[in-house]
């Protein structure tokens, strides 16, 4: 066990990188450090008025809380690691990654049961082209509307009417006891979830030892054995948030099932791959083999149209 130690987490305002934040304090207190939280706003939330695709979201949700790691405001930042960059710069590193929650999307609705059973022409709110697009080739009778905001936020539009349905991330949701509109959890082999989905990470300065080894006991293994291939498969993809790509990892028995999806925005052509691995198995070669097939089976194709 590390010795006490004060530590500083730098965090989003938001409600639920607040709940993020102090659910890793609450570990870290247990262990004996003091700790604050300093609340850093950044890029994506003061542009909460425009889409992701106005944006561009590299980093919108990350970046200035990493100046705050650089200038040693901060000594660790929790963040949603769905996120964070595929590859993070030398600075830094990702020193935990705790158990993962519920990686997959959910259905709310105030007046509908489930996603099969909206009205031809009915309203589903989400800002995720990966969404969007995967329920479109289920449902193009559907009109899919942008929908930003925090889960409150999301929330309350949806109560007040401005859609019949939304559809957000599990985790967010559970985490928040928010789920007295939560109908249905869609299966990731029915919509794939964004890579990292579920997952926290906890990033610090990369050679800040006494932090590093202060959140040693928060990282667990399964969990970064699934999110790195997820993540190494989307590197390898060259896929951002603004790309329709659904990558999940998960453990099955003994082995990991991971699964891909790559489709086009109007749901019109997809690409779906599943492989199975083994914890022996390099994590990151297995995102690149299911990368690598999913090019082989016309995802390079699809993703080169999307690009030009």
């Amino acid at each position: 066990m590390s010795n006490p130690t004060s530590l500083r987490i730098g965090s989003r305002g938001s409600q639920l990188a607040l709940w993020q934040a102090n659910f890793v304090a609450g570990e870290l207190r247990s262990r004996g450090h003091e700790v604050s939280i300093e609340i850093i706003r950044t890029t994506g939330d003061a542009m909460q008025h425009l889409t992701f695709a106005q944006v561009g979201s590299k980093g919108m949700f990350t970046k200035e809380i990493e100046e705050a790691l650089v200038e040693r405001r901060i000594d660790l930042a929790v963040h949603s690691l769905k996120d964070l960059p595929t590859t993070l710069a030398d600075p830094f590193a990702l020193a935990a990654i705790p158990p993962r929650a519920d990686a997959s999307d959910v259905f709310l609705s105030v007046d509908y049961e489930s996603f099969a059973a909206l009205p031809q022409g009915a309203r589903v709110g989400t800002s995720s082209l990966r969404r969007q697009a995967q329920l479109r080739a289920q449902r193009s009778d559907l009109r899919y509307i942008e929908f930003r905001g925090n889960i409150d936020t999301r929330l309350r539009k949806l109560s007040e009417g401005l859609a019949d349905a939304i559809i957000l991330a599990a985790a967010g949701v559970d985490r928040l006891e928010r789920t007295e509109l939560l109908r249905e959890r869609f299966s990731p082999l029915i919509l794939c979830p964004a890579a990292g989905q579920g997952a926290l990470a906890i990033e610090t300065r990369a050679g800040d030892a006494t932090t590093i080894d202060a959140l040693a006991f928060l990282d667990d293994a399964a969990t970064r054995f699934a999110v790195t291939a997820e993540r190494s498969a989307l590197a390898a993809l060259g896929g951002g948030c603004q790309v329709p790509i659904g990558i999940h990892c998960a453990p099955v028995g003994s082995r990991y099932m991971i699964a891909g999806v790559v489709i086009s925005p109007d749901g019109s052509a997809t690409v779906r791959v599943e492989h199975e691995c083994v914890p022996a198995d390099s994590p990151e070669a297995v995102g690149e083999q299911l990368a690598a097939t999913l090019i082989e089976q016309g995802a390079g194709d699809l993703l080169e149209s999307l690009s030009g």
